[in-house]
């Protein structure tokens, strides 16, 4: 029961943190966003528009998979952390000769 208790704990507190990283990130990127906005209604030109649409675009991608990367990470750990505790649970492998 213990064992159960602490894994529980552990996918808590993971999902917690993933969700906390989310809406770091969602803050962030409509942030991000609001600028990119602010800048092409301040473009003069159709080559300054593309431009910050494409400064946009490669911000908005490796913010992506920056996020991306960190979730992994973080579900990593997590599933770590939920079944350290069960490995007692498991019967250690008897040889037999």
């Amino acid at each position: 029961m213990d064992a159960e208790l602490r894994s529980f704990g552990a996918v808590s507190t993971g999902v917690q943190n993933v969700a906390a990283e989310t809406v770091t990130y969602a803050k962030r990127s409509f942030e991000q966003g609001s600028h990119a906005a602010e800048r092409l209604m301040a473009a003069r030109t159709l080559d300054t528009a593309v431009q910050i649409q494409g400064e946009n675009l490669r911000t908005t991608y490796e913010g992506l998979v920056a996020q991306v990367t960190k979730v992994d990470e973080l579900a990593s750990v997590t599933a770590k952390a939920a079944f350290a505790p069960m490995g007692s649970l498991v019967p250690k492998p008897v040889r037999t000769s």
